[in-house]
């Protein structure tokens, strides 16, 4: 059990059925009347953030989020394999739990698989990838004053924007959390 008093950012606790983890906590003391918490928190299943005040005595259940590093293999008909490196056991994993950042990933990456009682509810890639630009329109660098920029698509079918002198071929490092180009591997 955990009251609403012991909040910190991170924490997570059930609540209603469901499981939600702290954003941000502010202990609020009035000069009149009784004190309480002032609680940011996101549902870590739909990702929905609310915002609730708490009596600091409230009690709730700890929730622990079992999160697991597994190496994606490979996908079939919406299924997304995935293999745990201690037993190398492949895990399916319905394609709609995952990310629109999990279009950066490819073949044979190391992942983390978040669950809660068994059940998985997201996979987070890895958050810096390099990946290389398959396609992208042939640039010229040194014609503009300002930071002119180019769609690139990327050998696992993303498209990002690139500086001008990116050419096909080119190995790029992506923050996966962001989609953006943050310079050459």
């Amino acid at each position: 059990m955990i009251t609403a008093g012991d909040f910190r950012n991170g924490v997570t606790f059930e609540m209603d059925g469901n499981v939600m983890q702290v954003i941000e906590f502010q202990h609020v003391k009035p000069g009149k009347g009784a004190a309480f918490v002032r609680t940011k928190m996101k549902n870590v299943i739909t990702g929905a953030v609310t915002e609730t005040s708490f009596n600091p005595t409230a009690k709730f259940e700890n929730a622990t989020v079992d999160r697991r590093s597994m190496e994606y293999s490979y996908n079939d008909s919406g299924l997304y394999y995935f293999m745990d490196p201690e037993s190398y056991e492949l895990e399916p994993i319905d394609g709609h739990v995952l990310g629109d950042n999990f279009k950066f990933v490819k073949e044979n990456m190391v992942c983390t698989v978040l669950s809660y009682k068994g059940k998985v509810f997201s996979v987070e890639p890895p958050f810096f990838v390099e990946l290389e630009v398959t396609d992208t329109d042939p640039g010229f660098a040194g014609n503009t004053a300002t930071n002119a920029t180019k769609p690139a698509t990327l050998e696992t079918g993303a498209e990002i924007k690139v500086p001008l002198f990116i050419d096909k071929g080119e190995v790029i490092k992506i923050d996966t959390r962001t989609g953006e180009y943050l310079g050459r591997a």
